[in-house]
Order: C-alpha cells, then structure tokens, then sequence
C-alpha cells in the first residue's frame, strides 16, 4: 500500500475510533462472505464492522488515545465500531460467536475504558437501552398512577365521611315542635265546643 494510501486509511481508522463510543476487537479467520455479511447485520444498525490491517490500526488507535488493542492486533482482524447501543452490539457478537466460534472476541474499549473479551461477554448480558427506557418508562407510569390514586383517596374518603354524617345528622334529629298558634287555636275550639254542650243540656233540663 503506497505511502498517501497508508495515510488515508490510519485517517479514516482514527476517525472511527473517535466517533465511536465503543469498540470490539475481534479475530474472523474462517468466517465466509455470508457470515460477514450475516454479522453485520446481527450487531445493529448503529455499528459497524470493518476488516482492518494490524500495524496501521495500531498506529491509528494511539492516534485517537487507545492503547488498549496493542497486545492483540495479531492474525485477521476486524473491529465492530458501535456509535448506538453498546449493549446491543455486545449481544450480536456473542450469539454470533455461539454459533460460529470462528469469530474470536479479542477485547474491546468503552468510552475510553479497556475491556477485557470477558468484560465484552459480561456488556452483552446487560438489558439493552430500549429495554432499559421500557422499564423506565413503565415505572415511571406507575408511579403516576399512585400518585394520582393517592390524591384522589382522600377526596373520595372524605367525601364518603360527610355523607355518613349527614345521614347520622338526619336520622337523629327529634320531631319539629309544633307551632304555638296551632296549639292555642286547638285548645280555644275545644273548650267553646264544651261550653255549647253545656247550654244544651241546661236548656233541655
């Protein structure tokens, strides 16, 4: 590879390592056109994954400040660039490896961080960000509903409560006495009613 072309490709190497936030280094002897095209797919649409030459990405990773895949750019390699969900991309690789383990986990570098090829294994156990916003947003829900349950109990207890007292109230009240005029026109009808048949009976005497 000419010199202008070298330097091109460590370039376009550096500037996958520093839009990425994260990386997966990974040995594919063995592995056909079909399964490369296969494992693309498996990691997700926010990655990548690129063949790539061991001494110019060596020389493009301490350009982007990783030192962490020195020791292991032996063999064939090619590296999963993840710009999305690490975890994500963490899980393709792992069940593509199950079912082909001629793709070799190597390690992998998160946010700056070195990962081991057991720490990329133990990512890929994570619950992926869309589960993780699920369950978010499923408890936040929850908690909303309490909260308005919680508001509205009282309300409807209290208003429960005033109805059991007015009913007390009304069910315990004593009779309306009756009106004064009443009673002293009753008592004036009765005592002229007696003296008429007072008269009466002295007449017929």
């Amino acid at each position: 590879m000419a010199r202008p072309d070298k330097a091109a490709t460590v370039a376009e190497i550096r500037d996958r390592f520093r839009a990425s936030n994260a990386a997966v280094l990974t040995e594919y002897r063995g592995l056909t056109v079909a399964q490369m095209t296969q494992l693309r797919k498996d990691i997700g649409s926010h990655a990548t994954y690129a063949v790539v030459k061991n001494t110019l990405t060596k020389i493009a990773a301490r350009e982007a400040g990783i030192d962490a895949f020195d020791a292991d750019l032996t063999g064939p390699t090619a590296i999963a660039f993840v710009t999305g969900d690490p975890v994500e991309a963490a899980k393709g690789l792992r069940d593509f490896a199950r079912t082909n383990p001629t793709l070799v986990i190597k390690g992998g570098v998160l946010d700056g961080r070195a990962l081991t090829a057991d720490e990329v294994r133990k990512l890929a156990d994570l619950e992926s960000r869309d589960v993780l916003l699920a369950k978010l947003a499923g408890a936040m829900k929850a908690s909303l509903n309490q909260a308005a349950y919680l508001f509205v109990a009282p309300l409807s207890k209290a208003a429960r409560t005033i109805d059991a007292l007015r009913a007390k109230v009304e069910e315990g009240a004593p009779a309306a006495p009756a009106e004064p005029g009443a009673d002293q026109d009753g008592t004036a009808q009765d005592q002229a009613a007696d003296q008429a048949v007072d008269k009466s009976e002295t007449t017929e005497g």
